[in-house]
């Protein structure tokens, strides 16, 4: 599973909150659709928590969800080891500050021995720009002599995306109301059911979630196949 949480600014502004208020009440919502995981039978969950592109967002609010960040990470870690969540966290980290960085190796490093539920937080990420960065990784080793260019293809180049170590999501699922997929998985979504909800990410609790699963349940899947006779 995979979620494009978007719509808290927009739940924040229905409340005459600012932005901020919003993010705050998205990482409780988090929360919950974690801690429903286990009971609806997903194992892995991939969340968007900031893009490339959020960059271009006032300083302001960068620097409140980089603190939300800082925050969340500090007050959950001992909740999400003794719930048995493993975390990985994909995305450029250069850009990030060097306390979130520590912050994050430190809650990987805590969590590594964990397999009842496998969450990944897509932070600073973009799928072009995880498509180019493994690229130039690809790129070195093939230059270095340990990599034949004739043996290069889709399976190879995988081994050098952030997410070379979890499984493709089967459903991705944005809130809000926006039919877009923002950039998010562009590799690993290639057959990924998509789900687009009005609800907004502040709202949409682990009931709403479990209606999403049953709907995508009742999908067939062909992956580029037709129907049985």
């Amino acid at each position: 599973m995979a979620c494009i949480m978007d719509g808290n600014g927009r739940w924040a502004a229905k409340r005459g909150r600012p932005r901020l208020y919003g993010h705050h009440a998205g990482a409780r919502r988090v929360k919950e659709i974690v801690s429903a995981c286990p009971a609806l039978g997903v194992r892995y969950l991939t969340i968007f928590a900031f893009s490339t592109e959020n960059w271009k967002r006032t300083q302001t609010e960068v620097a409140g969800l980089m603190k939300l960040f800082r925050r969340y990470i500090h007050a959950e870690a001992r909740e999400l080891l003794a719930s048995g969540v493993r975390v990985r966290f994909i995305g450029d980290r250069v850009r990030l500050d060097a306390k979130l960085v520590k912050l994050m190796d430190e809650l990987e490093l805590l969590t590594s021995g964990n397999d009842r539920v496998h969450l990944t937080v897509a932070l600073n990420y973009g799928g072009r720009d995880e498509l180019g960065r493994a690229t130039q990784r690809l790129a070195r080793e093939v230059a270095a002599g340990r990599i034949d260019p004739a043996d290069v293809d889709e399976t190879v180049l995988a081994r050098f995306l952030d997410t070379h170590v979890l499984p493709d999501p089967d459903l991705v699922i944005r809130t809000s109301g926006e039919a877009r997929i923002s950039n998010f998985l562009l590799w690993q979504s290639a057959y990924a059911e998509y789900e687009f909800i009005e609800t907004l990410w502040p709202d949409f609790t682990a009931d709403i979630f479990a209606r999403v699963l049953r709907g995508f349940a009742a999908r067939e899947r062909r992956f580029g196949a037709v129907p049985a006779a």
